[in-house]
């Protein structure tokens, strides 16, 4: 089995990278009988001289390798027939930009793994960039804050080695006692939770959050039920919320009359009721200043994100007033951080965690005759054809095939 490392080819350009050097040293020793070779790169975090310097092959040629795995889409006239490959395709909610993309996969015979289907028996994802995506989403919210009230000047996180030199950062600035609720608990909370943490944010009880006045910041971490109720009364579980969202309205209000930063690390399914309102955000109760919306769900259940912001400009205005965007300087504007790929701020550490679990869920399956699955779960095609579990992309993919070829 040859493995190959593939350049990212989209723009604006990626950094990542599914291995970083050191990660394919323990592949290497934890299977030796895999072959590796890295293509070269110019943008890549890592530079094509430390992976040759721990022995790998590097060369502008991979077309000798059987699985070849990268981080974003592929572009079309870069795709190699007959091949294995693993990469964040944006293709299985029929998303309309990639539709040509799965056509010539499956035109070009390609087995088209995709990062975000590699998920257990239960069908929970094992490998994404979710926690770093918290970390630099929870930094940039602070960022925000400090350039909206002339507080602090935070540099960009792209400009920073690591996530410990965004937490050095943070430390160094002195906040005022504000307070900042956080949704979610899966990766991207935690992520969030995990830079709350690290620069002494004291966490708080829900009911003390909401009650008490505090002269230090504080923060609360607060699930489902914390931020949504059944509207005929009834408390039961989180399990609930899943099998019946449409049963369920926002109770996030009460938070919105005491918090000055909202972190949006929730994961929102659908028919799930919409989190911040528009008439929560009008409402002269409401004392939110920033919004962190890390999961960038535009016009979804965050009513201020009304766009992805980018990188170059991460932070825009939300005058609730008329549910606009304005000057994140306007007076009465609600400063806005909705960057969609967060992760690409972090590459170094994004890499590294990313290439653990590739190791840990994916390599072995390879070896082991996918005992476990993973590789058959997470195939969307196969010789020309979808896969059982994505037979519903068959429409998608079957659409004006001819001309989009």
């Amino acid at each position: 089995m040859k493995f190959g490392i593939i350049r990212e080819r989209k723009s604006p350009p990626d950094k990542r990278v599914v291995f970083a050097p050191q990660e394919l040293v323990l592949l290497k020793e934890r299977f030796p009988q895999a072959e590796i070779k890295v293509e070269s790169s110019g943008i890549r975090i890592f530079k094509d001289a430390e992976y040759e310097s721990l022995g790998f092959e590097v060369s502008d040629d991979v077309s000798d390798c059987d699985v070849l795995i990268g981080v974003k889409e592929v572009p079309v006239d870069a795709l190699i027939p007959d091949k294995k490959y693993f990469f964040f395709s944006h293709t299985i909610k029929k998303q309309p930009h990639n539709q040509k993309l799965l056509q010539a996969i499956v035109d070009k015979n390609i087995a088209l793994y995709d990062h975000e289907t590699i998920v257990d028996a239960s069908n929970k994802r094992l490998i994404g960039f979710g926690r770093y995506a918290g970390n630099v989403g929870t930094y940039n919210g602070f960022r925000a804050f400090g350039v909206k009230y002339d507080l602090f000047n935070l540099p960009k996180a792209e400009t920073l080695l690591d996530k410990e030199e965004l937490i050095t950062k943070l430390k160094r600035q002195v906040l005022p006692p504000v307070k900042i609720v956080l949704t979610g608990r899966g990766k991207v909370g935690m992520g969030a939770k995990e830079i709350l943490d690290a620069i002494k944010i004291k966490q708080v009880s829900v009911e003390d959050y909401l009650n008490k006045t505090y002269t230090e910041p504080v923060y609360a971490q607060i699930d489902v039920l914390d931020y949504n109720r059944r509207m005929d009364g009834k408390v039961i579980n989180n399990r609930d919320f899943y099998d019946n969202p449409t049963e369920y309205v926002s109770d996030f209000e009460r938070f919105t009359k005491v918090s000055d930063m909202f972190i949006a690390g929730h994961f929102c399914g659908n028919n799930a009721p919409a989190i911040l309102t528009r008439e929560m955000l009008a409402s002269p109760h409401n004392k939110i200043k920033v919004v962190a919306d890390i999961s960038c769900d535009v016009d979804g259940p965050i009513a201020c994100t009304v766009r992805a912001s980018t990188i170059a400009e991460p932070f825009y205005g939300y005058y609730p007033a008329e549910g606009k965007e304005v000057d994140m300087f306007h007076p009465a504007a609600i400063v806005v951080m909705a960057v969609d790929n967060l992760p690409c701020e972090l590459p170094r550490d994004a890499s590294s965690g990313f290439g653990q679990m590739f190791l840990e869920h994916v390599i072995p399956a390879f070896f082991n005759d996918d005992k476990d699955g993973i590789l058959y779960r997470a195939k969307i095609t196969d010789k020309g054809h979808l896969m059982p579990r994505f037979k519903y992309l068959e429409g998608y993919v079957n659409e004006n095939i001819k001309n989009a070829l």
